[in-house]
C-alpha cells in the first residue's frame, strides 16, 4: 500500500507539473502555426532585400570590423569581424573562436588552456552558441550570403514581405524566415520556420534598435510569444 501511495503521489506530481505545458504547447499551436507560404523569387524580391540594407545602412556594418555582446545575460561575445574569429565566454568557460578553422581555436577553463580529449567539444558548443546568437543580432544583414534565396510574399493585408530560406551554411540549413516591414522598409518582426522550433510561423519581434558608434544598427531586445531574448553590452566599432 506505501508504494502504491508513493507512486501515486509521484504520477500527480508529473500530471500536475506536464499538464499545464502540454495545454499551453496546444494553445500556442493552434494560435500560431502556419504553413510556410509560398513566393516568387526575382528582382522585386532582391529589392525589396536591399530596401532593408540601405534602411539598417549597411555600408556601415559592412566596414564595422568588432563587435561585442553579451546574449541572455549567459553568452559573451567579442566578434572580430575583418579576422573571422571571436571569443565565446559562457560560465568559467572563453574559446578563441577560429571561424575559418577550428584546428587553431583554443580552449580555456578558468583562464587555464584546456586541451582534454573532448576540447573539440567546447569549440563546437562554442560555434553552435555563436551561430544562434549572432543570428539574433545581424540576420538582416545576412539576406545576401551565399546560399540564401530569397522570396516577395504577400501578407492577408497586402503587404509586401521578405521570404529568406537559408539553403547551406549555419547550423541548421534549411531554415527559412519572413520579414515584415514599416512603411520605411526597416523590420519590425520576422515568423520562423526552424527545425528547432516545434511551431511553425512563431514571430519574434525586431523593433528595439540601437545604433553603434560605427553607424550599424543592431537589436538590443526581441519578443517571442511571453519570452524576451535580451541583448546587452552592444559595441561596434568601424575599421580605421
Amino acid at each position: 500500500m506505501k508504494i502504491k501511495r508513493i507512486l501515486k503521489i509521484i504520477g500527480g506530481l508529473i500530471v500536475f507539473f506536464t499538464l499545464p505545458t502540454f495545454l499551453l504547447f496546444g494553445y500556442a499551436y493552434f494560435k500560431y502555426n502556419e504553413a510556410l507560404p509560398k513566393g516568387k523569387q526575382g528582382k522585386e524580391a532582391d529589392a525589396l532585400a536591399t530596401k532593408m540594407l540601405n534602411v539598417l545602412n549597411y555600408e556601415a556594418y559592412k566596414t564595422t570590423d568588432y563587435i561585442e555582446f553579451t546574449f541572455k545575460k549567459r553568452h559573451h561575445y567579442k566578434w572580430n569581424k575583418t579576422n573571422n574569429t571571436c571569443e565565446v565566454y559562457w560560465k568559467n568557460i572563453k574559446v578563441d573562436l577560429n571561424l575559418a578553422n577550428h584546428d587553431k581555436s583554443k580552449v580555456y577553463l578558468s583562464e587555464q588552456v584546456y586541451s582534454e580529449d573532448d576540447v573539440h567539444d567546447y569549440i563546437h558548443k562554442a560555434e553552435s552558441y555563436f551561430n544562434n546568437d549572432t543570428f539574433w543580432l545581424v540576420a538582416p544583414y545576412k539576406v545576401f550570403d551565399d546560399g540564401v534565396e530569397r522570396r516577395l510574399v504577400k501578407t492577408e493585408d497586402n503587404k509586401d514581405a521578405l521570404l529568406i530560406t537559408y539553403t547551406s551554411g549555419g547550423s541548421t540549413p534549411g531554415d527559412s524566415y519572413l520579414w515584415h516591414f514599416d512603411d520605411n522598409g526597416k523590420p519590425t518582426s520576422y515568423q520562423m520556420w526552424t527545425s528547432i522550433l516545434p511551431i511553425d510561423g512563431l514571430k519574434a519581434s525586431w523593433n528595439d534598435w540601437t545604433i553603434t558608434k560605427s553607424g550599424a544598427q543592431l537589436p538590443t531586445f526581441h519578443k517571442l510569444l511571453f519570452l524576451g531574448l535580451e541583448i546587452e553590452d552592444i559595441k561596434g566599432q568601424a575599421l580605421e
